[in-house]
């Protein structure tokens, strides 16, 4: 197991580091970092000023090296005050490990630098922000997604070729056919405004709103339940698909065939046999849309103005706030690895036929 997760960590590094080197230099094509946080009334000398403050003056592999000085959380600093990697306390949060001449070695949080839209505002206070709301959004999704699924899954093998099977399966493909943002503007428009004195649902809102009197932030869960059910139903397509094929093919297997022979009831035999071996394809195919709904819920986000990273992507996006974007991607990536390595070993633990190697 050890061996096993170095091995994993080793790897997630490395495609980490591409990850890293993808969207720095991607985004730095884009255009001159400096007049897009400056905006269209800049001077010569504050274009001049900013590039020597964030480094935009350098070339720009220095400019990469500087950025994943940032992010590493051991890093090398200049001592000299107009330096960029100045260890400055407004900039890093960080801790003195040792200094050898004119540079100083600390450990750190990654720096994730600071907003060109927001006057300076910090990208990992932001993301700090708006994750907590994505992540609320996605974890209820995808319990909807789950619960739902095995169940409409194991109704459907159960009563295969039937008309049960048949409609269930027929939704399931509409589910997985239509878009999240077409789903997103039919649950708004009709439940939040059309059936709204039924539902008392709103067409937009977050998990935190203003009272009536703006004084103070009260949570409102009812906000989440469209975009929950919005980003949930694609998800729930799949596992529903994934839990009856599975289901089917297991209960076809020698081995429930023999604790059928030995006079188990058909509902233990589901329960304590199938179930569980039959759900190693779902988790798998969980662990993807998990990690693919904090990019995901960017469009439902947006249309249902749900405060979440998603909604500030695209923000990010419209006004060309580079770092944000970047910092977004990269926060993004390191969940989608995290999860896979989880995955792997709950794989493992559902079926001890998968070996760790």
């Amino acid at each position: 197991m050890i061996r096993y997760l170095i091995n994993k960590i080793f790897y997630a590094f490395i495609t980490l580091l591409g990850v890293i080197t993808v969207i720095f230099f991607l985004f730095n094509k884009l255009g001159d970092p400096a007049k897009m946080m400056l905006g269209q009334n800049q001077s010569e000398e504050q274009v001049i000023a900013v590039k020597k403050k964030y480094g935009f003056d350098k070339p720009i592999g220095t400019q990469f090296l500087y950025y994943l000085n940032d992010l590493s959380p051991i890093s090398f600093h200049s001592n000299t005050l107009k330096d960029y990697t100045y260890l400055g306390p407004n900039k890093y949060t960080a801790t003195e490990l040792f200094s050898f001449g004119n540079t100083t070695t600390v450990i750190k949080a990654p720096y994730l630098r600071e907003s060109f839209a927001k006057q300076g505002k910090k990208v990992t206070q932001i993301i700090g922000e708006t994750i907590p709301n994505t992540f609320v959004l996605a974890i209820s999704a995808i319990i909807i997604a789950i619960i739902l699924g095995v169940i409409f899954g194991i109704i459907s093998a159960l009563y295969k070729d039937t008309w049960i099977d048949k409609t269930i399966q027929i939704l399931s493909t509409f589910g997985m056919s239509v878009p999240s943002f077409f789903s997103a503007i039919l649950f708004a428009w009709l439940f939040g405004f059309v059936l709204h004195k039924y539902t008392n649902l709103e067409m937009t809102g977050s998990l935190y709103e203003l009272d009536d009197f703006g004084e103070k932030m009260n949570i409102q869960w009812k906000n989440l339940i469209l975009p929950a059910i919005v980003l949930g139903i694609r998800p729930l397509a799949v596992v529903i698909q994934l839990m009856r094929n599975s289901l089917l093919e297991v209960l076809n297997q020698d081995y429930i065939r023999t604790a059928r022979a030995k006079g188990l009831s058909e509902f233990q035999v589901i329960k304590n046999h199938a179930v569980k071996n039959a759900l190693n394809p779902v988790v798998t195919a969980i662990s993807g849309w998990f990690a693919s709904m904090l990019a995901g819920a960017v469009f439902v986000e947006y249309i249902f103005g749900w405060n979440g990273l998603g909604k500030e992507i695209v923000n990010a996006l419209n006004t060309l706030d580079l770092p944000v974007i970047m910092g977004a991607v990269l926060v993004i990536a390191i969940i989608f690895i995290t999860i896979n390595i989880f995955v792997d070993v709950i794989y493992a633990w559902l079926d001890p036929r998968v070996k760790l190697s």
